[in-house]
């Protein structure tokens, strides 16, 4: 997984090829539960950039997507967001999967 750095790298990942942005944070208990499921994940989708957005970090990107429950996930191809599972509750390794299979080709 790719940890953010700036706001340029995001505009580049997302605007280059597929990306998954998990949006996320270190005091986050339920993102903490997901974090060993991710590499397994990652490794079932090798088509997409996986990057890992600090919520504490980005507020600003947070508040532009409309993201304000964690852990949150925005897709992107080509720099067009093809879906997103945001919400404030705990998300299980099944339905991370089922959301990322269900975004376009």
């Amino acid at each position: 997984m790719v940890k953010l750095e700036n706001i340029n790298q995001f505009e580049e990942l997302k605007n280059n090829g597929k990306a998954i942005m998990l949006f996320t944070a270190d005091w986050c208990p339920d993102c903490r539960v997901i974090e060993p499921e991710l590499a397994d994940i990652e490794r079932k989708y090798p088509d997409y950039t996986f990057v890992e957005v600090n919520r504490d970090e980005f507020i600003d990107l947070c508040q532009e997507y409309g993201v304000f429950g964690i852990p949150s996930f925005l897709g992107f191809k080509e720099g067009e967001e093809t879906g997103r599972f945001v919400s404030k509750d705990r998300k299980t390794k099944d339905e991370i999967m089922q959301f990322i299979s269900g975004l376009p080709d």
